[in-house]
């Protein structure tokens, strides 16, 4: 589903890989870092696979006519990315609700749609709200929420060094943004 990164490409990822392993004062030629710059740069080219996908092509016909369902969620659908500020790792699960207005949508591509945002130098509050938009954009929808709640290891590893923080992040469109009641379904649903 991803386009590939080409073999050339790798490579010279990997050189820079290198480049970086040397300026930090480490020997590229001993046995534990030999292999280190192109398992990185294939780890890389993996970890923001979301920049080579094309949405239209991991909903795949997977949109369906359904009349009568009040909400639909999905949730705890676990994510890993990569904060851009720093590329460290940030992770988390997603939870997302949605009103239909005629179309539902394969459950598994909420989860493909949370990865096509997650795989890519990322920062949460603008990946809650991507994943808000491309659902409402693609179901043509009453109304999404999508909640976000995620470690930053920017946060847990270096900085401040605060290990038990996590963020949250929401974001809403059409009828979860004007209705305090259908946020409260939603978020009661969740604790349940």
């Amino acid at each position: 589903m991803a386009a590939e990164i080409s073999d050339e490409t790798i490579r010279e990822i990997a050189s820079h890989y290198e480049a970086i392993l040397k300026l930090l004062g480490e020997d590229t030629t001993r046995e534990g870092l030999v292999k280190t710059p192109m398992r990185a740069a294939k780890a890389m080219a993996y970890a923001t696979r979301g920049y080579r996908q094309d949405p239209d092509a991991i909903i795949n016909d997977a949109v369906f006519s359904h009349e009568g369902s009040r909400m639909v969620i999905v949730k705890d659908i676990e994510f890993y990315s990569l904060c851009e500020h720093h590329i460290l790792p940030f992770f988390g699960k997603v939870s997302v609700g949605y009103i239909p207005d005629g179309k539902t949508i394969g459950l598994s591509k909420l989860a493909r749609l949370v990865d096509f945002y997650a795989r890519r130098l990322q920062v949460q509050e603008r990946m809650t709200a991507q994943i808000c938009n491309i659902i409402m954009e693609k179901l043509n929808a009453k109304g999404v929420i999508v909640v976000c709640s995620g470690e930053h290891l920017c946060m847990k590893m270096r900085g401040v060094e605060k290990q038990d923080s996590t963020t949250t992040t929401i974001e809403t469109a059409g009828v979860f943004s004007d209705s305090n009641t259908l946020r409260d379904d939603f978020f009661h649903a969740l604790s349940h």
